[in-house]
Parts: structure tokens; C-alpha cells; sequence
């Protein structure tokens, strides 16, 4: 007979260990199905983001800005340190050891709330019951309801098969030895541009590929060609856009790329190549055929609204279902379904989640940009804000960079923010929070922020939306 719960959650990524903790404090019996595990092959909750993705990622943009700063722009500060060195196995250990700490932090976390944490691949199969495969043993389990968070996994193209050793993908790229002289990426978007910037940063020459004629097509046009410009001409990054990679062929030291640009065949060759042209939902053999799990064309899993698969008391959430495949989404989505099942009424707005490449500057928006909202039928009027003129950028020696804000001409309701800048990750809080409460500029150009803060960039947009900011020549 199989062991019973209220609730099983299969994946402990940020969207399944966030509902499973969230059915716990409702006083729901939870457990827990995760397959992840680290090199030692010990069971390591947090799934890609916390062990390969979100989290390593941002320790080593940490470090490699770190180095940029002692490097080029300690000097403005009047703060010489002499020649500066890097130590990349020491890098990567700090950033082990910062992944280490946080999933050992969600297992007390399971512990804490008595969650059954069970380790192995999970499968649904029928009458909501729940396969579970750990080296070669099989066990099962049901529960009333499931909450399917199996996540996402890198897009493999067969032009350049990943072997993590010469052709990397995100996993591969975090754990690097010592810094390529060459470096190529097939991708420029969000992985691609905070990877190839931690190796620029480091001393690489880096090369992206972007198959698209455009860059970062969800960033507002007038914010991507700043960023474009910032990337290229300011930090060394070379980004081919329009050019379509068609064969690769690699030894143990290097890899031959070639690609196709403007009708034109060419050919480089790199010390090391990263993968990351996006990721997919990873729904290979979660669902036995009897269960009868419905996928979308896409190969996610289908739900409705709220979160509900066709199988009555099955639930699916994060990169596994439609919507952007963002850490942050996944969580919400996984307090949404525990309180959903407990009974409660909660409340999620998908268009306010906001979008951060951790990238320097940061990049961040939420919300539509301006040609989105023109094509929805909006009369739009924009303001914006250069951080070249606010006081405490310039203190942190940060001179690029806007906010830009679009709202509806006639409610002057905030329909979307794009920011360039310092710390934009955390600035766009106060834009997710504006537009979740329905704020339009006039209410945020009459709240005080204080000064002097980055945040007056925002303050000054908003007044810019109505010609009427303090601190900017129009």
C-alpha cells in the first residue's frame, strides 16, 4: 500500500519548494519529489535556479564586477590597489559554497514545516498517484491533490552539441577554471548576455550570436539601443545580430564556429562556446499515458487560470506551464495553488511580473513598452530620466542609464517601465508595486522619495511623463 499525503509536489525548484512550504503552513500533509543532485550526488534542493542557474550566476557577476571595479574604476575614486589579479577556482568555490548554503538552508526550511522531502525522478500516473525512481528502486504515492513544478531545461541544437568541456551550457558556463581567451555564445539574450558579461569581465573576448535581426525584443526600443550601444562600444562585447550559427567542430582545446551573416559564410574559432539560446519545458516522462496529462502545443503542460491541469486535483506551475520562465513567477504561482487548495481565494496578476538581466547596468522592466502598448489600442505618452543627472548616481560614478515610464494618455494609468541603471532590479520594485495598485504617474510624481537616491529617477520620470521634471533639459 502506498504512503498518502494531502499534497506531493514533484520538483523543488523556487515554484515547487515555495508551494510545498506554503500546503505546509496551511496544515496540509506535504511531500516533496526532487531529483536533483550535486556533483557528489547528494539530493540538493532549489532546482536550476538555486544549483545551476539564478543564484551561481549572480555570485559570479558579483565577482567578475567586483574585479571590472578594481580594474577601471577604482581610480575615480581616488583608490589605487595596485596590479590586479583574479583567482578563478577561488571564484567558483565561493560561488559552490554560496549554492551549498541555500539548499541546505531549503532542506531546514522542509524540516521546519515537516515536509517529506523524497529524493528521485517523479511520474504521475493515474488516480493521482505518484511514481518515484531512485537509483534503480521505485516506491509510490498518492495525495488528494498534485502540484506538478518539474521546471525547464537548456535547448540543445544538433549544430553544436553541448559536451561541457569545449561547448558548454549554463551548467557548464558557471564552472569554467580559468578565464578563455575566446569565447563564443549562440544567444543573446538573458543567459547569454549575463554569461558572456562575467567572462568579459574577466578578460575574454566574447562573441555572441544572435540568429534575430533585433536585440532583446521585449526591452522598449529606446532602452535596447542604449543598452546595445553600452554592451558593444562601451564594454568590448561583440554582438552579431542576424547571424545564424550552422556547424561547429570542436577538439579538446577549441571549437570552430561558423555562421552565417548578411548572406555570407564565416568562420571563428574559440577556446570555449556557450549554448544559450533558451529553455524548454521539461516534461519528458513526467506522466504516464493512463494518467492522461493534456500538454499544449509547446510541450507544457496545459492548464487553465488557476493553475488546473484537465486532471481534476492536478496542478502544474512555473517553466513546466505557459507564461515567461522566471524564478519569481514559479513562486507566486506555487503560493497561488496551496492557498487555491486550502480552500482560500488568492489573487496573482500575470501582467505585472517584472523582468531583471543582471547584466552592468542592470536591465529591468514590467509591464508593456511603448510599441506593445500602441498595438493594444493605447494612446500612450512616455516620460523618462536619465541617471546622468541624478545626484547619486553620479556619487556611485554611474553616468548611463534611464528610467523610462508609458502610460495611457487619457487615465494616465502606468502601463509599463523599462529601466537602465543601477541597481534596476531593486528600482523596479516600486514600478511593480505602482502598477499592481493601478497607480498612475500624477500619484507617483506626488509621492516624496528621498534624496539623494536613485530612486528620484523614477520620481523624475514619472514628472517627465507631463513635461514637467525638475532636474532634466527637455
Amino acid at each position: 500500500m502506498s504512503e498518502k499525503f494531502d499534497v506531493i509536489v514533484v520538483g523543488a525548484g523556487p515554484a515547487g519548494y515555495v508551494a510545498a512550504i506554503r500546503c505546509a503552513q496551511l496544515g496540509l500533509n506535504t511531500a516533496c519529489v526532487d531529483k536533483f543532485a550535486d556533483a557528489s550526488g547528494a539530493p540538493s534542493l532549489g532546482g536550476t535556479c538555486l544549483n545551476v542557474g539564478c543564484i551561481p550566476s549572480k555570485a559570479l557577476l558579483d565577482s567578475s564586477e567586483k574585479y571590472e571595479q578594481a580594474q577601471h574604476e577604482f581610480k575615480a575614486h581616488g583608490i589605487s590597489v595596485g596590479k590586479v589579479g583574479v583567482d578563478v577556482p577561488k571564484m567558483i568555490a565561493r560561488k559552490d559554497e554560496i549554492v551549498s548554503n541555500l539548499t541546505k538552508g531549503i532542506a531546514g526550511l522542509f524540516k521546519a514545516n515537516g515536509i517529506t522531502s523524497i529524493h528521485g525522478h517523479g511520474k504521475l500516473l493515474a488516480s493521482k498517484t505518484i511514481e518515484v525512481v531512485n537509483h534503480g528502486k521505485t516506491e509510490q504515492y498518492t495525495a488528494e491533490h498534485i502540484i506538478l513544478a518539474v521546471g525547464s531545461v537548456p535547448i540543445n541544437i544538433p549544430v553544436a552539441e553541448v559536451d561541457n568541456q569545449v561547448i558548454l551550457d549554463n551548467s557548464g558556463a558557471l564552472d569554467v577554471d580559468a578565464v578563455p581567451k575566446k569565447l563564443g555564445v549562440i544567444g543573446a539574450g538573458v543567459i547569454g548576455l549575463e554569461l558572456g558579461s562575467v567572462w568579459n569581465r574577466l578578460g575574454s573576448e566574447v562573441t555572441l550570436f544572435e540568429a534575430a535581426d533585433t536585440f532583446l525584443p521585449p526591452v522598449d526600443k529606446q532602452i535596447s539601443r542604449e543598452v546595445f550601444r553600452t554592451f558593444t562600444k562601451g564594454q568590448g562585447l561583440d554582438i552579431k545580430l542576424g547571424a545564424m550559427v550552422t556547424a561547429t567542430k570542436a577538439n579538446k582545446k577549441s571549437v570552430k564556429v561558423t555562421y552565417s551573416l548578411k548572406g555570407e559564410e564565416h568562420t571563428e574559432t574559440f577556446d570555449k562556446l556557450i549554448v544559450a539560446v533558451g529553455r524548454r519545458a521539461a516534461t519528458n516522462n513526467i506522466a504516464a499515458d493512463e494518467a492522461g496529462l493534456k500538454m499544449d502545443d509547446r510541450g507544457r503542460i496545459d492548464i487553465n487560470d488557476k493553475c488546473q491541469t484537465n486532471i481534476s486535483g492536478v496542478y502544474a506551475i512555473g517553466d513546466a506551464v505557459k507564461g515567461p520562465m522566471l524564478a519569481h513567477k514559479g513562486s507566486e504561482e506555487g503560493v497561488y495553488v496551496a492557498e487555491l487548495i486550502a480552500g482560500q481565494k488568492p489573487h496573482m496578476n500575470h501582467d505585472t511580473i517584472p523582468w531583471v538581466i543582471y547584466t552592468h547596468p542592470e536591465i529591468a522592466w514590467v509591464g508593456l513598452n511603448e510599441d506593445e502598448a500602441k498595438a493594444q489600442g493605447h494612446e500612450v505618452k512616455t516620460g523618462f530620466f536619465p541617471f546622468a543627472a541624478n545626484g547619486r548616481s553620479l556619487a556611485m560614478n554611474e553616468k548611463g542609464g534611464r528610467v523610462k515610464m508609458v502610460a495611457d494618455a487619457n487615465s494616465d494609468r502606468i502601463l509599463g517601465v523599462h529601466i537602465l541603471g543601477p541597481n534596476a532590479s531593486e528600482l523596479i520594485a516600486e514600478a511593480v508595486l505602482a502598477m499592481e495598485y493601478s497607480a498612475s504617474t500624477e500619484d507617483i510624481a506626488r509621492t516624496i522619495h528621498a534624496h539623494p537616491t536613485l530612486s528620484e529617477a523614477f520620481h523624475e520620470a514619472a514628472l517627465s511623463v507631463s513635461d514637467r521634471a525638475l532636474h532634466k533639459v527637455n
